[in-house]
């Protein structure tokens, strides 16, 4: 609401606060409805609820903005602070801090030596996992039955890989419409590579052998799509071997790294997906040649080799002249020996009938024989049971006790005279024994300081009895002990020399003064 005073000494209105600020928002966001800032990032922090808040500047002003959670999810890049970039949104401001404040809705970097720092950084990345060693590619296959292309329908692309597999071998090709430039087109990729490995062995759709993922030349903006993390990450992932074939021979991105194989162009990828079909047919022609060339050459080998056996092997009438001579002689003695056989058959029968003429003749020598078959067996009998006999004798002469009694008295005396050896073999160790241990002790001894003791020294000790070994070890009143070979004495270090001289006179007066 607006008042005029009337004693007011001009006519300028007077808004409230809020009518002001509304009045500011609406001026400024139909001035600046759309706009593209170009700036630094500072102070960037993603909030719980999604949105981004940070602040963009150059060296002579900062301006705040923020990104809704919607338009953060469909942003192309990551913020970072220190990151140069042009945000496309529309201006606005805050009433309840009093400042003005930039609605991004779109966000990309800004210049390409940004892209190539984060490009540089994002490859270093990924190779330190691995995505890019060169164990994890696979070979393409000779020649793949069906070939998946990720593309661009409507682009030259996909016209050019049809028309370049059409004249070097026609194949079965599955697209998959994708975009390949812009903010969705990685997630499209990425989706479309899956896609394909997700496609079962035996399905209705039938599973690619081989992936291209294809798109003509650009500028490093336009191929960003294929240097994003996500579309990387599913090429390195694909069960199916994959053709990188983004842009001209001189372009590179991230999924070249990947991928089993990188065409400078997408003819030159279909070109490494299936053999010219013409040279296939000439190489099969020029292997059925040689093969043909090869059989009719082992042919001529085997026949020459029969041929020199054949000749090796003689005049095969001559052989058989022979053999059949052979046959014919062998033949007329079977037939000689077939009538002689008859004829002595004809003769024993003769034989045998005249003997059975005269029966009682034949009794009598059957009788003879089986009697002196009886006496030959009694004879065999009797000389077996005197052998028998004279065995046991034998036996009966070796079992006599007095032999019996001879042998135990013989082991008793070996018995006897071991056990006499044996004690003294023992009785000579243990004196050995004892004779080294005698030697070993009188050894012992003569190392013993009571010799010493008895060829005149004598050994002094502190309090805890411990030898004292030099002089520096004592001081003045010290108690020690003195023994000599016959007795120890005590002495203090230091003490009055007389009293000293009497006590050791009066024990030994020999001995003389220590002190």
């Amino acid at each position: 609401m607006i008042d005029t005073l009337p004693d007011s000494p001009s006519n300028v209105p007077v808004f409230s606060v809020g009518e002001l600020s509304q009045a500011v928002k609406r001026t400024i966001e139909g001035t600046f409805e759309r706009v593209r800032v170009r700036g630094e990032i500072s102070g960037f922090k993603r909030h719980s609820s999604g949105h981004l808040y940070l602040s963009l500047k150059d060296d002579q002003a900062v301006l705040a903005a923020v990104c809704w959670r919607g338009s953060a999810a469909r942003l192309s890049i990551q913020p970072e602070d220190g990151m140069e970039v042009i945000c496309v949104g529309r201006l606005t401001t805050y009433p309840g801090q009093s400042k003005y404040q930039l609605i991004i809705d779109q966000m990309e970097l800004a210049g390409e030596g940004a892209l190539l720092k984060l490009l540089e950084e994002r490859r270093r990345k990924l190779a330190a996992e691995g995505l890019f060693a060169a164990e994890r590619k696979r070979a393409l296959p000779y020649l793949p039955r069906v070939i998946g292309v990720v593309t661009s329908p409507t682009g030259a692309v996909i016209r050019d890989i049809l028309h370049r597999l059409a004249d070097r071998f026609p194949r079965h090709v599955l697209v998959w419409p994708v975009a390949v430039q812009g903010e969705t087109s990685a997630a499209q990729v990425a989706a479309a590579i899956r896609g394909f490995n997700a496609l079962p062995e035996g399905g209705a759709v039938p599973r690619p052998d081989v992936l291209i993922v294809a798109r003509g030349g650009g500028s490093l903006e336009d191929l960003w799509g294929f240097n994003e993390e996500i579309v990387v990450r599913a090429v390195a992932e694909s069960g199916i071997p994959v053709i990188s074939a983004v842009g001209h021979e001189t372009d590179t991105t991230l999924i070249d790294f990947a991928a089993d194989r990188r065409a400078p162009t997408p003819t030159a990828a279909a070109e490494m997906a299936v053999p010219v079909r013409a040279e296939l047919e000439l190489a099969v022609r020029n292997a059925d040649l040689r093969l043909l060339q090869a059989l009719n050459r082992g042919l001529a080998d085997r026949r020459k080799y029969l041929d020199a056996l054949a000749r090796a092997l003689g005049d095969p009438q001559t052989l058989l002249g022979t053999a059949t001579q052979r046959l014919d002689v062998a033949g007329e003695r079977l037939g000689n020996g077939i009538a002689a056989y008859l004829r002595q058959r004809r003769a024993d029968t003769a034989a045998r009938a005249a003997r059975l003429t005269h029966p009682r003749q034949l009794l009598q020598a059957k009788g003879r024989d089986l009697a002196a078959q009886g006496r030959a067996l009694d004879q065999a009998m009797t000389a077996a049971l005197h052998r028998q006999q004279a065995r046991q004798e034998r036996i009966a002469a070796r079992l006599r006790p007095q032999l019996i009694s001879a042998e135990l008295r013989d082991v008793g005396e070996r018995l006897r005279r071991a056990s006499l050896d044996l004690h003294n073999c023992t009785g000579r160790r243990v004196q050995n024994a004892a004779d080294r241990l005698a030697a070993q002790g009188r050894l012992l001894e003569s190392f013993s300081f009571k010799k010493v003791l008895e060829r005149g020294f004598v050994l002094v000790r502190d309090a805890d009895d411990r030898p004292v070994m030099a002089a520096a070890a004592t001081e003045s009143g010290q108690a020690v002990s003195l023994e000599f070979k016959d007795g120890k004495i005590t002495a203090v270090v230091g003490a009055t020399a007389a009293p000293k001289r009497a006590a050791v006179k009066a024990l030994k007066p020999t001995q003389g003064s220590l002190l």
